[in-house]
Parts: structure tokens; C-alpha cells; sequence
């Protein structure tokens, strides 16, 4: 590849434009929203060690409840998660950093944007446009912002 086309190559690959955090209540969890520079946002949530243990337990309680349901500790996640040692600042920016060099970031994170969609539907695609507006919400009235 001539050094032109890697310039160029470089250039298309959307950078971080905005994180937003937001904490869960019980500290162990984490929603991530990312806007990239080319508009695009992406969420995900980023949990520890702790939060799989948390809801092995829950699911362990619920299961004990149920008649003819063996009691058992097990965490089935049904969404994009990134498991990581720590919850602060520089280890999400970093895990960011690292999944965008790795060219797996859209493997994690789901886009909840999308630009070929009418103005006036509510819910498209399984509900995305509906995501977009949630995520358009949380990012302009409900975060505590940490940028």
C-alpha cells in the first residue's frame, strides 16, 4: 500500500468524539455512550468481576423461588458488556483506545444511530430509532456528564 493510501486509510476511521458515563447504583456497572467524530453513537456497558458475581447470586435467589427449578448461580448477558478490572475514567478511555486500535469496537458497542431512518417513526429496526431517542436524552438532560 503506497503511503497516500495508508494516509487516507487513517483518515476515514472514525475517532472518539464524546464519552458519557453512568454509574449504577450499586457501583459495579457502568453505561458507556460514545459519539464519534463522524456523529455516529454507540453504547455499551462496562462491568467488573463484582457485577457478574452480583447477578450469578440474583439469578441463584430467583431460581431457589421456583418450584421445579434447580437452584443455580449463573449470569446469562443478553447485551454488548466489557468486563474490566475497574470502573474509573482512564481504564474505560483506555479500553476504548484499545478496542478501536484492534478494529473490534463495533463488536461490543451497539450503534444507536442511524441517519436513513424518517424523522417521524417511533420505533424502526426492532425499536433503534426508539434507542436513538433514549440515547439522545440521556445525553442532553439525564447524565451526571463525566467527560
Amino acid at each position: 500500500m503506497k503511503s497516500d493510501e495508508q494516509h487516507q486509510l487513517l483518515l476515514s476511521v472514525p475517532a472518539l468524539e464524546d464519552i458519557w458515563f453512568e454509574l449504577h447504583r450499586e457501583g459495579d456497572a457502568c453505561d458507556v455512550i460514545v459519539r464519534m467524530d463522524d456523529g455516529n453513537v454507540y453504547t455499551a456497558s462496562f462491568v467488573t468481576i463484582d457485577y457478574l458475581y452480583r447477578q450469578m447470586a440474583l439469578n441463584y435467589e430467583m431460581t431457589k423461588q421456583i418450584p421445579d427449578t434447580p437452584a443455580v448461580r449463573y449470569a446469562a448477558i443478553d447485551t454488548g458488556h466489557v468486563i474490566v478490572e475497574s470502573l474509573d475514567k482512564d481504564t474505560i478511555e483506555d479500553t476504548l483506545d484499545n478496542l478501536l486500535a484492534l478494529d473490534v469496537f463495533e463488536s461490543y458497542f451497539v450503534r444507536v444511530t442511524d441517519d436513513d431512518e424518517p424523522e417521524a417513526a417511533r420505533t424502526t429496526n426492532g425499536g433503534r430509532r426508539a434507542t436513538q431517542e433514549v440515547a439522545a436524552v440521556v445525553i442532553s438532560d439525564v447524565l451526571l456528564v463525566q467527560q
